[in-house]
């Protein structure tokens, strides 16, 4: 094996272990609180709440998704099946970024560095205005099988 071909490997193990031991932080409160300083508890209850209304998100674009499945049983199938799997994939999506985005505001708080920056919110919104304005079309023009 090259050297070239040892080193990428090497890099992707150290991707993923870095991965898996976010991961194992999600389910290890204690250990997030081990790291730096204690922050003020306003900023902590803050972070918490976030992340609530991140799961609250993530509730309701799983329902939407089950409600575009059974509230537009006209619709065409492959259009309808789409569109309540994008808003269920986006539910799963929101609910993962929601524990991951409160561990690492936690440990940022904790080390005094800076909050993590995030693409994820402004992706959701397109995703969600997109979804949307596909719904409108197809109850507004009455897409039916």
């Amino acid at each position: 094996m090259s050297r070239a071909v040892r080193s990428a490997a090497a890099t992707a193990w150290g991707r993923l272990a870095a991965a898996v031991g976010q991961v194992r932080l999600w389910f290890a409160p204690a250990r997030v609180r081990t790291e730096g300083d204690t922050p003020d508890y306003r900023f902590s209850l803050a972070n918490e709440r976030t992340f609530l209304a991140w799961l609250r998100t993530a509730l309701a674009l799983v329902g939407g998704g089950f409600a575009v499945d059974q509230f537009l049983p006209d619709t065409d199938r492959a259009l309808r099946l789409t569109m309540a799997l994008v808003l269920l994939a986006g539910g799963a999506a929101c609910a993962i970024r929601a524990i991951n985005h409160w561990v690492r505001c936690e440990r940022a708080m904790r080390r005094g560095e800076d909050l993590p920056a995030s693409r994820f919110p402004a992706a959701l919104a397109v995703a969600v205005g997109l979804i949307a304005l596909v719904m409108v079309v197809v109850v507004a023009l009455g897409w039916t099988r």
